[in-house]
């Protein structure tokens, strides 16, 4: 028969695949940042900088205050334990991961789904894209800003130039790689063969099928409980890759079918899922952190609609422009709109605003959780702006701290 959870059970089942069922490290290092790489698969890359460039926030909500340095040096450093692809969104991921993801390469050289513009610029640019090559071969990695031939972009892609489209179709299709960033988060493109350790150089390139098998394992294990469109979105496969394959992995018992109340659909355990029952952490969360980037999965998890209002008009929206969830124990509690005062050293929190689970604890937990949160960045004091039915108990609970 299928096993039967409660909505509360696969909460916690998916809170502890996340992460979040375990104390922080005293003193965050290089190994607890790759254990957190380890265990979600894929870090989403955003360019946003109003708090903190997203893929620093995932780390923070697990382990607390880390070095940023040492995430850096993971990514971009000299001899970097990450690479850098188009996985989830743009993403970060272990090495390991960049042969899975050769089938992908392959879909975007050929015009395959929603390649066929990528395929189509390189097939009509070919002289151009050579001339691309020739450069980074001649003078090692370069940026769109550094490479010296084509048009600037007044329109066509978000305005690229035809430097710009160039290296991003050949990242696409993984003629080229990102060597590193540049402090203005410009992505800096080479060669793979003289960027990618020869432990993925020498990695023979999976069958397909068994690719997008092995992402699904990694997207399982990342989420404990899922649906088979959870699943998919989690790599962004297609409906009928992802059917096919968590069919398979359910047919080698590497999938277990169950029921979860109050989901409309079809759930899968991961057979190594652990179960805890209760979990206490706090942590705020980047609206693009795996737990809850899939908005129907959030809102099927807790209960609760999130919604990204960056592009949203300022009269129009409803809880902020970068808004970051509160999630208390196993519940979301609150959410509050940040912003990083780097020049007045003060992390300002634009409006709050609590959520139905919301309790008398709450105010002083997030208080906690925001001091914590603006020493790491560097910033010596919390404002609350007088916006949102919690400020004004934010700010007494953060009032009392300063006593």
């Amino acid at each position: 028969m299928t096993e039967t959870l409660s909505a509360a059970q696969a909460r916690r089942i998916a809170l502890a695949a996340q992460g979040f069922a375990q104390s922080r490290p005293e003193a965050p290092g290089r190994r607890d940042l790759m254990k957190v790489v380890d265990r979600l698969g894929v870090i989403q890359i955003d360019s946003v900088n109003v708090v903190s460039r997203t893929h620093y926030l995932p780390f923070f909500s697990r382990l607390g205050a880390y070095p940023r340095e040492a995430l850096e040096d993971l990514a971009w450093g000299k001899k970097p334990a990450l690479f850098e692809y188009w996985m989830h969104e743009a993403s970060l991921s272990a090495h390991s991961t960049q042969p899975l993801m050769r089938w992908r390469m392959d879909d975007a050289a050929e015009g395959v789904g929603v390649w066929k513009g990528v395929a189509r610029f390189l097939r009509t640019h070919r002289d151009f894209i050579d001339k691309a090559m020739d450069e980074i071969a001649r003078r090692g990695p370069l940026s769109a800003s550094e490479l010296e031939i084509g048009e600037k972009g007044a329109g066509g892609w978000w305005g690229w130039s035809e430097g710009k489209r160039a290296l991003e179709c050949l990242f696409w299709t993984g003629e080229l790689t990102a060597a590193t960033r540049r402090s203005t988060f410009e992505r800096v493109y080479g060669l793979p063969d003289k960027v990618h350790p020869k432990s993925v150089r020498e990695a023979p390139t999976p069958p397909r099928a068994e690719a997008q098998r092995e992402l699904l394992r990694m997207a399982a294990r990342a989420m404990g409980v899922a649906t088979e469109r959870d699943l998919r979105d989690y790599f962004r496969m297609s409906p009928a890759d992802s059917k096919a394959r968590v069919a398979e992995l359910v047919e080698a018992g590497e999938l277990t079918p169950v029921t979860v109340k109050g989901w409309d659909q079809p759930a899968y355990l991961h057979p190594a899922a652990r179960r805890p029952r209760k979990v206490t952490a706090n942590a705020l969360l980047s609206p693009f952190d795996n737990l809850i980037w899939f908005r129907e999965r959030t809102e099927r998890l807790f209960g609760v609609r999130v919604r990204l209002e960056i592009y949203t008009p300022a009269h129009k929206r409803t809880h902020g422009y970068y808004v970051l969830p509160f999630l208390e124990g196993e519940a979301i509690t609150a959410r509050v709109d940040l912003k990083a005062d780097r020049k007045a050293g003060v992390l300002l929190v634009q409006a709050s605003h609590a959520e139905p689970e919301a309790t008398p604890e709450t105010p002083a937990a997030l208080a906690a959780e925001l001091q914590l949160m603006a020493a790491w960045l560097g910033l010596n004091q919390v404002r609350v702006i007088d916006k949102g039915d919690l400020a004004e108990a934010l700010e007494n609970a953060l009032q009392a701290t300063r006593v």
